[in-house]
């Protein structure tokens, strides 16, 4: 029997195979996670092999691992147990990944699995721009965000600047300024003064639609 915090990884591991078509990369899984390092990843995918749900495709191949059922666990149940049942999310409008634009506040909402999400408040919001390009966020995607108050250096967020423009970058708090950073190469960082940035919150996860 899987663990609530197994269920949740073998969860997000099946939706992100289901939807790419390839296994997520260990950074993909510490970042929806937040797990703070490597360590908690490769824990829980070894629990995961240990009771016959994934099973590494051996060195020489470039994927680092596949689902397997275990026998007697059907993928109806497998699906059941991990996915669990379905949560609308508020869908609040656009966030700008490239320069600050005004967050729309639209009424539409978005079905995810309840698994995906843990505790807490969460929203979505729909990306535009390619500023996050390194991290997988890509324009048009669904960025699913845990709303809180605070963040921590490198942790992605949703950031208010200036009462009115929103923006999802990397945050890195610099003495009396907060340094909003994208994940692109060529764009430039947005540094402006701490009291004038108020955090939305944390993305914990995304959806893509092909």
């Amino acid at each position: 029997m899987m663990t609530a915090r197994q269920k949740e990884v073998y969860s997000f591991l099946r939706q992100y195979m289901r939807e790419n078509g390839t296994a997520p990369t260990y950074e993909e899984i510490r970042r929806h996670f937040g797990f703070r390092s490597y360590n908690s990843v490769f824990k829980h995918l070894r629990q995961l092999e240990s009771r016959g749900f994934l099973a590494s495709p051996g060195k020489h191949r470039k994927q680092a691992f596949r689902l397997t059922e275990p026998e007697g666990f059907s993928a109806m149940a497998a699906a059941a147990a991990a996915v669990g049942a379905g949560v609308r999310l508020p869908l609040l409008g656009v966030v700008a990944a490239g320069r600050p634009i005004e967050a729309l506040e639209n009424r539409d909402t978005v079905e995810v699995p309840e698994s995906f999400l843990g505790s807490g408040e969460h929203f979505a919001l729909r990306v535009r721009g390619d500023s996050m390009v390194e991290d997988g966020i890509h324009d048009g995607d669904i960025i699913l965000v845990r709303r809180q108050a605070s963040a921590e250096n490198g942790q992605t967020v949703v950031a208010l600047i200036g009462g009115s423009e929103t923006t999802v970058k990397r945050f890195y708090r610099r003495g009396a300024r907060v340094e909003l950073r994208p994940a692109n190469p060529a764009m430039k960082p947005i540094v402006v003064e701490a009291a004038r940035v108020t955090i939305q919150g944390v993305v914990v996860g995304l959806i893509r639609k092909y």
